[in-house]
């Protein structure tokens, strides 16, 4: 496993990505005095972003029903845990964006290569996590 979003996994047979670039920025607002130069004041953190790109090929990796899947998890608007390849938790995240771009096409329109880019941001820690169960659920169960 690469990396865990929630239930779902990358790697080889889901969305191996090639590349992942992560941005992170501090909250920090400029006041100018009069007759000094302006100056940085922080006050928290600001929004933490990690773009995943890649490229599938069906035939060896997945496909379009991966995209499908983080599609119908973005839509549920939830947070979900973050886990790097090694089990470190990353804090919960929820995906902003999937993106797709089909080429190399067989004859009924099926294609042979897919890239793919998803971005998602961080959440606050207290953000509603697929997965939690309260306690009365865990009774009706």
């Amino acid at each position: 496993m690469m990396l865990a979003l929630g239930f779902f996994a990358f790697e080889l047979k889901t969305a191996p990505y090639q590349q992942l670039r992560r941005v992170s920025a501090a909250r920090a607002p400029r006041n100018a005095p009069i007759g000094q130069r302006p100056r940085s004041q922080f006050v928290g953190p600001g929004d933490d972003k990690i773009t995943l790109s890649g490229t599938l090929y069906p035939e060896l990796t997945g496909g379009p029903s991966t995209l499908k899947t983080l599609r119908e998890m973005m839509l549920t608007g939830k947070a979900y845990v973050l886990l790097d390849g090694l089990g470190n938790v990353m804090g919960n995240w929820s995906i902003e964006t999937v993106s797709e771009t089909k080429s190399n096409f067989l004859q009924d329109g099926t294609a042979r290569k897919i890239t793919f880019e998803l971005s998602i941001i961080r959440e606050p820690d207290e953000a509603s996590v697929l997965g939690d169960l309260k306690v009365e659920d865990a009774k009706r169960s």
